[in-house]
Formats: structure tokens, C-alpha cells, sequence
């Protein structure tokens, strides 16, 4: 990489690094807009059931544990049930269990991993998800309003607040070299290209060490590349073929860094905000960086935004592909499709004198 491609990504980088307390003071409010479809309801339940979905790997996660059995103590409920993810089962089997036991709500303390394992079984079961977020992104939570870092609130939250029902979307994954197909859930950001590749070649270190900021790193290495060419349909209209560098499917839009990826984006919308980038070098991505960052309303070429609610891929090489921040394999094709308001959660709201 030339020396002055890498004065522009190093600015860039500066310049989102100074622009995140600014994005999330100034985004916090106005991604409440995400709400279309009517505002959240008392749960009318009084006593509950509890099930607990936890990662125990978490740094908080014995925290976690003691501020919701002294929660449902305080309220005078039967003790929570527990059930822990483990390295062989992220929480599957775990969720099932958890669902066995008729609960009125399932909390999930882990990261978006995690969250998006259990909704898999939770979408369309008419019981509530409650959010602890542990993890590094949190992305659900943040998209519902949740402070992440304030763990006793959201106890609070997911066991005393109101709910209201979210999209969910589903991609299916085929890879025809390999025959491997499958079809997962997916909660806020999936993609396939660069995004996936970022995810795939981050550093563990230091993720543990910085956070989300690890993204960042290996973005900057994966920024040069060759654009890649793929068709793409829109709620079967008929193709369009493109040169890329990544495509993603946004049910809502806000990230880590306060930065509000697509603004329109609606969490209960009944749509998905496709988004195409096709830059060819660094300041392509400078300038869609800086559309994203200032929500510039201008038409940006290399960045087109759809709206769908069913999408189909097809790529003659196989592809990386992402969902909610975890890698999800190789694809030369992908179908995605929204599930309006398929999914039940807890969120910020008036809480019963009881709770309080």
C-alpha cells in the first residue's frame, strides 16, 4: 500500500476515533425513531417464570447470575433456572431446555452470538427475550436502547420492562463447490465480502484488550482488494449484476461507536435496508465513511442502498459471509428474507412500583 493511501486510512481512523462520543451523544435519541410498529406494552404479568440463557465465559457473567436471583428473590418469584452455553454448544440445546420449562421469559446473558442462537428458538414462540448484554458488540442492545454497560438496569429491564415485537431475518448459506448449505437467524447486520472477512481476521488479543476498536485494525489491512462480481435480485425482480466489495442486509442499523450505519433503518419495519459497496481504492471507503458518519444525503455512486424484503445472491466464486458479527462460511449463493415482528423483547420503559 502506497504511503499516501495510508495517510488517508490513518486519518480515517483518527477521525472516527475523535467522532464517537460526538456520534453517540448525538445518535442516542434519534434512533428511537426505529419504532414503527406502535409503541411497547406491559407484559400484564406479575409473577413470572424465569429461564436463563448465560455464557460463562463472560467477564460479568457470575455478576449477572447474582443480580437476577436477588431480582426474582425481591419480587417474590421462584428461583431462575439457569442454563449455561458451552464451547461445543453455543445454546441450542440450551434454549430448548430453558423453553421445556414454560417460562415467561428467557434472559440471555452472553454477546450477540449468544442472543442470536436463542432467538433462533424464541422467534414466533410468543416468549419473551430479555437482554443482558456481556459481549463486545452488543448490537441488539444497543439498536433497543439498552446502556451496555449498566448491568443491574438491565436486569431491571429484562425482567420488569415492556415489550414489543422486532423483525428478525433469515439467510440461507449454499455453497456450490463445497454442496454445504444451511439457514440461520440473524438479528441486525448480515453481509457478505469484506465485513465477513474484517470479522474472520480480527485478532483475539486484541478484541480482548480494545473491544470493538479491534475491527478497526484489521479493517485497514483488509481495505485492498478486487471487487468481486455477483447478481443480485430484489423481491424477485430480475437480476442486476455488479462489481463488489461487500453487500449487507441491515434490520437495524446502529453499531458500536454511535456510528448509525443506516439511518432509515427500522427495526419493525417489515424491510431490509440492502446496502451495495463496490469502492474501488481507500478514498472510496473515506467517502463512504464520511456519508455514514454526517449522513449526507447526496447520491454516492460506489454506496446504493435498497429496500427488500426478500434478497437473492449468486456469486461464481465462493464468498465469506456474516451474521450479527459471527462468521457463518463460504457462499455462491444467498437467500435472505425478513420475518416481521417475529420476535418478542423486553425493553426501556415505566416499571411496576414492584420492580423498583
Amino acid at each position: 500500500m502506497s504511503d499516501w493511501i495510508l495517510y488517508v486510512v490513518a486519518a480515517a481512523a483518527l477521525a472516527f476515533a475523535v467522532s464517537s462520543w460526538w456520534g453517540v451523544r448525538r445518535l442516542k435519541a434519534l434512533h428511537m425513531r426505529s419504532a414503527v410498529g406502535g409503541e411497547p406494552h406491559d407484559s400484564g404479568l406479575r409473577q413470572q417464570r424465569v429461564a436463563v440463557i448465560l455464557n460463562p465465559i463472560k467477564s460479568r457473567a457470575e455478576e449477572a447470575k447474582a443480580t437476577i436471583q436477588r431480582a426474582c428473590h425481591t419480587a417474590g418469584w421462584d428461583e431462575p433456572v439457569f442454563f449455561e452455553t458451552t464451547a461445543e454448544d453455543p445454546g441450542y440445546s440450551q434454549v430448548k431446555a430453558a423453553l421445556a420449562h414454560k417460562p415467561d421469559v428467557v434472559l440471555v446473558g452472553g454477546g450477540d452470538g449468544t442472543v442470536r442462537v436463542a432467538a433462533e428458538s424464541l422467534a414466533h414462540s410468543e416468549v419473551a427475550m430479555g437482554l443482558i448484554p456481556l459481549g463486545t458488540g452488543n448490537l441488539l442492545a444497543r439498536n433497543v436502547d439498552l446502556d451496555v454497560n449498566d448491568l443491574y438496569g438491565n436486569v431491571q429491564t429484562a425482567l420488569f420492562g415492556p415489550q414489543r415485537y422486532i423483525d428478525t431475518a433469515r439467510m440461507g448459506i449454499e455453497n456450490s463447490h463445497t454442496g454445504h448449505s444451511s439457514e440461520h437467524l440473524f438479528l441486525v447486520i448480515a453481509g457478505m465480502g469484506l465485513d465477513a472477512e474484517v470479522l474472520a481476521d480480527t485478532n483475539d488479543g486484541l478484541k480482548k484488550a480494545v473491544g470493538w476498536l479491534a475491527y478497526t485494525e484489521s479493517g485497514v489491512r483488509h481495505l485492498p482488494g478486487r471487487r468481486k462480481k455477483v447478481s443480485i435480485s430484489l423481491d424477485g425482480s430480475a437480476e442486476q449484476v455488479r462489481k463488489i466489495r461487500s453487500v449487507m442486509f441491515v434490520n437495524c442499523g446502529l453499531v458500536p461507536g454511535g456510528i448509525d450505519f443506516i439511518p432509515q433503518a427500522m427495526i419493525d419495519d417489515g424491510m431490509l435496508d440492502v446496502v451495495v459497496m463496490s469502492p474501488r481504492s481507500a478514498i472510496g471507503w473515506l467517502l463512504m465513511y464520511l456519508k455514514i458518519l454526517f449522513k449526507l444525503s447526496g447520491r454516492l455512486p460506489i454506496m446504493t442502498v435498497y429496500r427488500s424484503g426478500r434478497v437473492v445472491i449468486k456469486c461464481p466464486e465462493p464468498m465469506p459471509t456474516q451474521l450479527d458479527g459471527d462468521t457463518s462460511g463460504l457462499a455462491t449463493r444467498l437467500t435472505v428474507q425478513v420475518k416481521p415482528q417475529s420476535l418478542l423483547i423486553r425493553v426501556k420503559g415505566a416499571m411496576p412500583k414492584a420492580a423498583l
